[in-house]
Protein backbone atom coordinates (compact mmCIF):
# COMPACT_ATOMS: atom_id res chain seq x y z
CA UNK A 1 0.00 0.00 0.00
CA UNK A 2 1.38 3.31 -1.19
CA UNK A 3 0.47 6.35 0.87
CA UNK A 4 0.42 9.70 -0.95
CA UNK A 5 1.32 12.87 0.49
CA UNK A 6 -0.84 15.87 -0.43
CA UNK A 7 -1.45 19.36 0.79
CA UNK A 8 -4.55 18.33 2.58
CA UNK A 9 -4.35 21.12 5.67
CA UNK A 10 -2.16 23.39 3.74
CA UNK A 11 -4.76 26.14 3.35
CA UNK A 12 -5.66 25.99 6.77
CA UNK A 13 -2.18 26.74 8.28
CA UNK A 14 -1.53 29.43 5.94
CA UNK A 15 -5.10 31.05 6.81
CA UNK A 16 -3.97 30.92 10.27
CA UNK A 17 -1.08 32.59 9.57
CA UNK A 18 -2.26 35.66 7.06
CA UNK A 19 -5.80 36.11 9.08
CA UNK A 20 -3.78 37.83 12.33
CA UNK A 21 -1.33 39.59 10.23
CA UNK A 22 -3.90 40.80 8.45
CA UNK A 23 -5.80 42.15 11.07
CA UNK A 24 -2.92 43.40 12.36
CA UNK A 25 -2.18 45.70 9.41
CA UNK A 26 -6.16 47.04 9.48
CA UNK A 27 -5.22 48.20 13.35
CA UNK A 28 -2.63 49.61 12.89
CA UNK A 29 -3.72 51.70 9.62
CA UNK A 30 -6.85 52.45 11.27
CA UNK A 31 -4.91 53.89 14.38
CA UNK A 32 -2.95 55.94 12.13
CA UNK A 33 -5.82 57.63 10.76
CA UNK A 34 -7.13 58.50 13.46
CA UNK A 35 -3.41 59.72 14.86
CA UNK A 36 -3.27 61.66 11.44
CA UNK A 37 -6.69 63.37 12.42
CA UNK A 38 -5.61 64.24 15.68
CA UNK A 39 -2.78 65.83 14.41
CA UNK A 40 -4.78 68.40 12.16
CA UNK A 41 -6.97 68.92 15.37
CA UNK A 42 -4.06 69.94 16.76
CA UNK A 43 -2.58 72.34 14.34
CA UNK A 44 -6.10 74.20 14.27
CA UNK A 45 -6.25 74.07 18.00
CA UNK A 46 -2.83 75.55 18.26
CA UNK A 47 -3.66 78.64 15.59
CA UNK A 48 -6.48 79.26 17.51
CA UNK A 49 -4.89 79.48 21.26
CA UNK A 50 -1.95 81.80 19.49
CA UNK A 51 -4.12 83.81 17.52
CA UNK A 52 -6.45 84.04 21.40
CA UNK A 53 -3.08 84.66 23.24
CA UNK A 54 -1.46 86.97 20.32
CA UNK A 55 -5.25 89.44 20.93
CA UNK A 56 -4.44 89.56 25.19
CA UNK A 57 -6.68 87.16 25.71
CA UNK A 58 -6.26 85.27 28.95
CA UNK A 59 -4.47 81.87 29.20
CA UNK A 60 -7.71 80.06 30.04
CA UNK A 61 -9.65 81.12 27.10
CA UNK A 62 -6.74 79.84 25.22
CA UNK A 63 -7.15 76.48 27.33
CA UNK A 64 -10.46 75.75 26.55
CA UNK A 65 -10.01 76.17 22.57
CA UNK A 66 -7.67 73.72 22.93
CA UNK A 67 -9.70 71.03 25.16
CA UNK A 68 -12.63 71.66 22.71
CA UNK A 69 -10.45 70.90 19.85
CA UNK A 70 -8.63 67.82 21.34
CA UNK A 71 -9.64 66.92 24.76
CA UNK A 72 -6.91 65.85 27.35
CA UNK A 73 -4.02 67.92 25.16
CA UNK A 74 -1.48 69.77 26.96
CA UNK A 75 -0.92 73.66 26.21
CA UNK A 76 2.13 75.53 26.64
CA UNK A 77 2.30 79.01 25.52
CA UNK A 78 5.23 81.17 25.02
CA UNK A 79 6.58 84.62 24.31
CA UNK A 80 9.15 84.85 21.85
CA UNK A 81 9.75 88.93 21.06
CA UNK A 82 6.90 90.23 19.33
CA UNK A 83 5.30 87.16 19.10
CA UNK A 84 3.26 84.76 21.30
CA UNK A 85 3.79 80.73 20.06
CA UNK A 86 1.43 77.83 21.29
CA UNK A 87 2.63 73.99 21.91
CA UNK A 88 0.21 71.72 21.81
CA UNK A 89 0.58 68.21 22.37
CA UNK A 90 -1.27 65.20 22.52
CA UNK A 91 -1.35 61.22 22.62
CA UNK A 92 -1.93 59.58 19.53
CA UNK A 93 -3.42 56.23 20.45
CA UNK A 94 -0.77 53.76 18.57
CA UNK A 95 0.20 51.08 20.62
CA UNK A 96 3.88 51.46 19.65
CA UNK A 97 6.58 53.02 21.22
CA UNK A 98 6.07 56.28 18.80
CA UNK A 99 6.12 60.18 20.32
CA UNK A 100 3.64 62.08 21.00
CA UNK A 101 1.59 64.84 18.47
CA UNK A 102 3.12 68.32 18.67
CA UNK A 103 1.88 71.35 16.88
CA UNK A 104 3.51 74.57 17.00
CA UNK A 105 1.85 78.08 15.98
CA UNK A 106 2.77 81.75 16.47
CA UNK A 107 0.67 85.14 16.40
CA UNK A 108 1.64 88.47 16.91
CA UNK A 109 1.52 89.51 20.28
CA UNK A 110 -0.92 92.90 20.67
CA UNK A 111 -3.01 92.16 17.35
CA UNK A 112 -6.21 93.26 18.34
Amino acid sequence: MIRRLDDRGAVTAEFAVVVPAALLLVMLTVATLGAAGTQVRLEHAATQAARLSGRGEDAARARAAVDAAVPGASLALTAEGDLVCALVTAGHGIPLPVPSLRARACALAGGG
